[in-house]
């Protein structure tokens, strides 16, 4: 056998190894991971803010959410987030799952009515990391 630690990204072996883990927990969890993002643009149609991540089990697990710095305070996080939990639920979600660094959207979450579950320490020496939560 023969083990490597690539320097570059490979998706077709990184797929192959998602797709066999989903083979695995089928026999046990339904298959149905489907993708969720939401993008605002401005009047040049340019992406100014959004979110990126999926469903699956029942949970929106947002991975990414970013929002221009010529839009922060105008209520676009806010819609952007709204409209992702909408669009889970349509999807049967009941739950929706992210993590925050201190340094990012702590607070916004907060005011968004999620909740910590979970906290890391000491990411780059110095961070927190917090896993947050929220029933739809």
């Amino acid at each position: 056998m023969k083990f490597e630690i690539p320097t570059k990204l490979n998706p077709e072996a990184d797929d192959k190894i998602i797709s066999e883990t989903r083979k695995f927990n089928s026999d046990f969890v339904p298959n149905d991971f489907a993708p969720l993002s939401v993008y605002c643009r401005d009047d040049r149609h340019e992406i100014v803010g959004g979110l990126t991540g999926k469903t699956y089990w029942n949970y929106l697990d947002i991975e990414f959410l970013w929002v221009s710095e010529s839009v922060r305070g105008k209520g676009v996080a806010s819609r952007v987030m709204r409209l992702a939990e909408v669009e889970a639920k349509r999807r049967g979600c009941i739950f929706s799952i992210l993590d925050t660094y201190e340094f990012q959207a702590l607070g916004f979450y907060l005011k968004q009515g999620y909740t910590k579950f979970g906290q890391l320490d000491r990411y780059c020496e110095k961070y927190e990391r917090y896993y947050m939560k929220k029933k739809l």
